[in-house]
């Protein structure tokens, strides 16, 4: 009976099997996401506990920087965006050889290039430190520490960038779990390198511990971390007997054609980072503190971001590539569909609540040691002014997909052009008044921008039905109710738990949990609850 129900809901048993699918590849991906995203808050309660908000963090966060931003234009974005619709149309087209050795041409110049850049970046880091914070120079130790601890994070750039090739691989096979399970990896090492620093802090003496001796335990993790991620891709890749030769010296009509789509790809996929960065550029001239500030509350987002845009982006680009390459453009809207309301279910509702509850999130993860009461405000202040974009940052992984997988990557790059030169604009005009917030707040208003242009585009083109936005009004309707209900409990426990131990740790659980009971009982009442939740619960019941 249930089983009949959702035929009626999806419209054929073809279709609902082609949800079950796109739903289990998503929870694998997304699973994965969300304990990497977890593991991240582990590491980053560590770097308040034992840096907190001041030089020593600043130092990493921008040493990481360059390195990190690869990583999300690759693993997040540009590499599989570009690479995997033309992999899977030359692997229809062509074969499955003819397809390998399109992989085996990319890895080759992807390497070269990236060890050229390495190098260059290794000769000129003062140069470029300057430019990424140019508010250390007038800071002598601040940033000789940062050049020294990027020089010895870079390597980790064309690391990253392999295994983000490899996985888009797997991920054209449907094997998604070795791009999902590498930050995992990532984050694990970062933990054990953040728990060395109050070792070294105590074995060191106090009058010559250094910014630089303090940090690099985090740098060698992360060159750890590429080694360990390299070494995953390269199993998952034998388990589908996909293992690519080394090197190919040759550029064949099929590899132009990717890195033709990979710049625009780049830019494109990259509009978040890149705004990202020049909230992180101009946080520098604001005061010391500032990056992270904007980097503890961009944490915040990024769980939700991660494990449901991310994921859902990761699953729906092949799909999407096929169905583009098949001409099947009613099934690209029920694609995009389908995930639309999937990202509006999750994404709704954690909007709402970082937003209500910026506070006690921020101080219950955390202000604890370093990292001060003011800074725990600070943080919060600019989580507020990113939850209002969390939305648009999760739908705009979803709508891109749309247009790499029908070969538009030059259109994306066009509007992550207009977002940015958005975001700049706004920062500089905010940021006099508000401060670091001004810069969160501009780049959330350039990211809806972005998404609004792309969903008007895929309306009129018919891959998106407006019909898939009515679908939400339920979803606002229990965000805004679970939002008026921890504001309230937020309230009575500023009263009740104010002298209790752990009292930040208590509120910001208290907040959560009864978020989530009220918003999925109000969902559950209101029949919007994705029907992949009710299997897998079935599924496990089952078992």
């Amino acid at each position: 009976m249930a089983k009949s129900k959702e035929i009626l809901k999806h419209g054929s048993a073809e279709q609902l099997r082609k949800d079950e699918d796109f739903d289990r590849n998503f929870r694998q991906i997304g699973g994965l996401t969300a304990l990497s995203r977890l593991l991240g808050f582990v590491r980053d309660i560590c770097l308040a506990q034992f840096i907190g908000a001041g030089a020593a963090a600043d130092a990493f966060l921008v040493a990481f920087k360059l390195p990190n931003l690869f990583r999300r234009l690759t693993a997040d974005g540009a590499m599989t965006n570009a690479f995997l619709p033309v992999f899977a149309s030359v692997r229809q087209t062509q074969g499955r050889d003819a397809a390998l050795i399109l992989a085996v041409e990319v890895q080759t110049m992807l390497f070269l290039v990236l060890s050229a850049i390495v190098i260059l970046g290794e000769i000129f880091m003062p140069s470029v430190i300057a430019a990424l914070a140019p508010g250390f120079v007038n800071n002598v130790s601040l940033y000789e520490a940062t050049i020294d601890l990027a020089r010895i994070t870079l390597p980790y750039l064309p690391m990253v960038s392999l295994v983000a090739l490899w996985a888009a691989v797997t991920n054209a096979h449907n094997r998604f779990f070795g791009g999902a399970a590498a930050p995992v990896i990532l984050n694990i090492c970062l933990i054990g390198g953040a728990l060395l620093i109050p070792v070294i802090a105590t074995i060191t003496p106090s009058e010559t511990i250094s910014i630089f001796t303090l940090v690099m335990p985090l740098c060698i993790a992360v060159l750890i971390a590429g080694t360990a991620q390299m070494m995953l891709m390269q199993r998952m890749l034998a388990k589908i007997d996909a293992q690519l030769p080394y090197a190919r010296f040759t550029l064949s009509d099929n590899s132009k054609k990717m890195w033709r789509s990979f710049v625009p790809a780049a830019l494109g996929a990259g509009g978040l980072q890149v705004n990202l960065l020049i909230d992180m550029v101009l946080a520098s001239l604001i005061q010391v503190g500032a990056i992270s500030w904007l980097y503890y509350a961009d944490r915040i987002v990024q769980l939700p971001l991660g494990i449901i845009g991310i994921a859902l982006g990761t699953a729906l680009l092949p799909q999407l590539s096929k169905l583009e390459s098949e001409k099947d453009k009613t099934e690209v809207a029920n694609r995009i569909g389908h995930s639309l309301q999937i990202a509006g279910f999750f994404a709704i509702p954690a909007s709402v609540a970082i937003i209500i509850a910026c506070e006690p999130i921020i101080a219950g993860l955390f202000g604890y040691g370093a990292f001060t009461a003011s800074d725990s405000m600070m943080a919060a202040a600019a989580l507020s002014a990113y939850g209002v974009g969390l939305i648009a940052f999760v739908v705009n992984k979803v709508f891109q997909p749309a247009f790499f997988a029908s070969n538009r990557g030059g259109l994306v790059l066009k509007i992550s052009l207009l977002s940015v030169a958005i975001n700049i604009t706004g920062s500089l005009l905010l940021m006099s008044y508000l401060g670091h917030v001004g810069l969160a707040l501009a780049t959330t208003i350039a990211s809806w921008a972005g998404v609004i242009i792309m969903g008007v585009l895929l309306v009129k083109e018919g891959r998106l039905r407006l019909s898939e936005l009515r679908k939400l009004h339920p979803i606002i309707l229990a965000s805004l109710i679970m939002g008026a209900v921890i504001y309230a409990l937020h309230h009575v426990a500023q009263i009740y738990l104010a002298d209790m131990i752990a009292a930040q740790l208590v509120m910001m659980s208290l907040i959560i949990i009864s978020g989530l009971a009220s918003y999925f009982a109000v969902s559950h009442w209101l029949g919007t609850i994705p029907p992949f939740l009710f299997r897998k619960l079935q599924g496990a019941r089952k078992t």
